[in-house]
Protein backbone atom coordinates (compact mmCIF):
# COMPACT_ATOMS: atom_id res chain seq x y z
CA UNK A 1 0.00 0.00 0.00
CA UNK A 2 2.64 2.55 1.04
CA UNK A 3 4.87 1.19 -1.70
CA UNK A 4 2.22 2.06 -4.34
CA UNK A 5 2.28 5.66 -3.17
CA UNK A 6 6.01 6.09 -3.26
CA UNK A 7 6.52 4.16 -6.50
CA UNK A 8 4.21 6.44 -8.50
CA UNK A 9 6.50 9.44 -8.79
CA UNK A 10 4.24 11.11 -11.35
CA UNK A 11 1.23 11.30 -9.04
CA UNK A 12 3.33 11.85 -5.91
CA UNK A 13 3.72 15.50 -6.90
CA UNK A 14 0.90 17.72 -5.57
CA UNK A 15 0.53 19.70 -8.81
CA UNK A 16 0.37 16.60 -11.00
CA UNK A 17 -2.08 14.91 -8.63
CA UNK A 18 -4.21 18.07 -8.69
CA UNK A 19 -4.21 18.04 -12.50
CA UNK A 20 -5.41 14.45 -12.52
CA UNK A 21 -8.05 15.04 -9.85
CA UNK A 22 -9.38 18.02 -11.80
CA UNK A 23 -9.46 16.02 -15.04
CA UNK A 24 -11.13 12.89 -13.63
CA UNK A 25 -14.75 14.12 -13.66
CA UNK A 26 -14.26 16.32 -16.73
CA UNK A 27 -12.20 14.15 -19.12
CA UNK A 28 -10.91 17.21 -21.01
CA UNK A 29 -10.07 20.84 -20.11
CA UNK A 30 -8.34 23.73 -21.77
CA UNK A 31 -4.74 24.45 -20.77
CA UNK A 32 -5.59 28.03 -19.79
CA UNK A 33 -8.44 26.90 -17.49
CA UNK A 34 -6.16 24.39 -15.80
CA UNK A 35 -3.44 27.00 -15.19
CA UNK A 36 -6.03 29.39 -13.71
CA UNK A 37 -7.68 26.77 -11.49
CA UNK A 38 -4.35 25.52 -10.15
CA UNK A 39 -2.95 29.07 -9.91
CA UNK A 40 0.35 28.17 -11.54
CA UNK A 41 2.27 29.69 -14.43
CA UNK A 42 1.86 28.27 -17.93
CA UNK A 43 5.53 27.24 -17.95
CA UNK A 44 5.19 25.36 -14.66
CA UNK A 45 2.00 23.65 -15.84
CA UNK A 46 3.61 22.72 -19.13
CA UNK A 47 6.48 20.91 -17.38
CA UNK A 48 4.05 18.93 -15.20
CA UNK A 49 1.88 18.05 -18.20
CA UNK A 50 4.92 16.78 -20.09
CA UNK A 51 5.65 14.37 -17.24
CA UNK A 52 2.03 13.15 -17.12
CA UNK A 53 1.99 12.76 -20.90
CA UNK A 54 5.26 10.80 -20.80
CA UNK A 55 3.62 8.40 -18.31
CA UNK A 56 0.63 8.02 -20.65
CA UNK A 57 -1.80 9.57 -18.15
CA UNK A 58 -2.90 12.46 -20.37
CA UNK A 59 -2.80 13.67 -23.94
CA UNK A 60 -2.20 17.28 -24.91
CA UNK A 61 -3.69 18.38 -28.22
CA UNK A 62 -4.17 21.56 -30.18
CA UNK A 63 -7.83 22.22 -30.94
CA UNK A 64 -9.30 24.78 -33.26
CA UNK A 65 -12.32 26.67 -31.99
CA UNK A 66 -12.59 30.41 -32.48
CA UNK A 67 -8.78 30.30 -32.28
CA UNK A 68 -6.16 27.62 -31.64
CA UNK A 69 -6.19 26.34 -28.08
CA UNK A 70 -4.52 23.57 -26.15
CA UNK A 71 -6.70 20.86 -24.62
CA UNK A 72 -5.61 18.41 -21.96
CA UNK A 73 -7.40 15.07 -21.87
CA UNK A 74 -7.12 12.24 -19.36
CA UNK A 75 -6.42 8.78 -20.78
CA UNK A 76 -7.95 5.54 -19.62
CA UNK A 77 -4.60 4.62 -18.07
CA UNK A 78 -4.49 8.00 -16.31
CA UNK A 79 -7.97 7.54 -14.85
CA UNK A 80 -7.13 4.02 -13.67
CA UNK A 81 -3.80 4.99 -12.12
CA UNK A 82 -5.29 8.03 -10.40
CA UNK A 83 -8.06 5.88 -8.94
CA UNK A 84 -5.53 3.31 -7.76
CA UNK A 85 -3.37 6.03 -6.21
CA UNK A 86 -6.34 7.61 -4.39
CA UNK A 87 -7.47 4.22 -3.05
CA UNK A 88 -3.96 3.48 -1.76
CA UNK A 89 -3.78 6.91 -0.13
CA UNK A 90 -7.20 6.41 1.48
CA UNK A 91 -6.19 3.00 2.82
CA UNK A 92 -3.00 4.45 4.28
CA UNK A 93 -4.86 7.32 5.97
CA UNK A 94 -7.44 4.89 7.42
CA UNK A 95 -4.65 2.68 8.77
CA UNK A 96 -2.92 5.65 10.38
CA UNK A 97 -6.20 6.78 11.92
CA UNK A 98 -6.90 3.31 13.34
CA UNK A 99 -3.36 3.13 14.76
CA UNK A 100 -3.89 6.47 16.52
CA UNK A 101 -7.19 5.40 18.14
Amino acid sequence: MFRELIENHALGNPVRLSVMLYLLPRDKVLFKELAEILEITPGNLDSHLKRLEKEGYITVKKVIADRPRTAVEITEKGAEETGRYIRALKTLVEKIESDID
